[in-house]
């Protein structure tokens, strides 16, 4: 399906311009292979971040959830912008870190622990499915504003 959705859209031209940039939009997206940082926020070296103490308290106040905060000369909270920026990577809801070893991350859906995926940490690639449409052998997987957005659906 995704692989005729690509060709469609580069060789249809212009029919409903709008459908075809959703479909093809989710057809890349749906090919992207996974990792570990699509679920948890992980830091440039690939390491899971610890949610600081009191983020969402932090997160909920609305001169701390805006975009232009970054250039703020307060380092008292750099912790919690850390975290708050490699959050906005992440691309599915509801996922906790339950085992975090030398070779290994394990994570689990925090609404159903039989979903259950593994991480590589010297690539951070997932150990047994390719990419995001192999998710869809669980029941739920639930995709946030930042895979929304995205895809095209909302902005």
């Amino acid at each position: 399906m995704t692989t005729f959705v690509i060709e469609y859209y580069s060789n249809e031209g212009y029919a409903d311009l709008q459908t075809l940039n959703l479909m093809n939009n989710y057809a890349r997206f749906l090919k992207q292979p996974l990792t570990l940082g699509m679920f948890v926020p992980i830091d440039a070296e690939g390491k899971v971040l610890k949610e600081p103490k009191n983020y969402k308290s932090w997160k909920s106040l609305e001169h701390n959830n805006r975009k232009d905060n970054d250039n703020s000369p307060n380092t008292s909270f750099e912790e919690y912008r850390i975290y708050q920026k490699a959050e906005e990577n992440c691309l599915f809801e509801g996922f906790e870190v339950a085992y975090n070893g030398y070779s290994v991350v394990r994570i689990v859906a925090s609404y159903d622990h039989s979903i259950e995926l593994s991480f590589n940490t010297n690539d951070l690639t997932s150990q047994t499915l390719n990419d995001v449409e192999s998710l869809t052998a669980f029941h739920e997987i639930y995709l946030n504003s930042n895979a929304l957005k995205m895809i095209g659906i909302r902005k």
